[in-house]
């Protein structure tokens, strides 16, 4: 197995070991961190393996930081969350 895979395969343990983690900010942090080094591994990883390793890996960190993934998308469509009903 290549350094890539290796890396790509340790951040999605990494990144798994520190969801199950109590955290006083929602791991709002450590998901900024994973982020950062995520996407440039990610890129690194679909440069030498080719896009579908590349896309099997961004579908895998996907869904273990989706909450920054859902809230990018809402800032991005401008809606935000509805307000309860009085």
């Amino acid at each position: 197995m290549s350094a890539p895979v290796l890396l790509a395969l340790l951040w999605l343990v990494v990144v798994n070991v520190g969801g199950m983690l109590p955290s006083r900010d929602y791991h709002w942090r450590f998901a900024y961190g994973m982020i950062a080094l995520g996407i440039p591994l990610l890129g690194w990883l679909t440069w030498t393996q080719g896009p579908i390793v590349g896309l099997l890996f961004l579908a895998a960190g996907a869904s273990v930081l989706r909450w920054p993934l859902i809230y990018l998308t809402r800032w991005l469509r401008g809606t935000k969350r509805s307000e309860p009903a009085e």
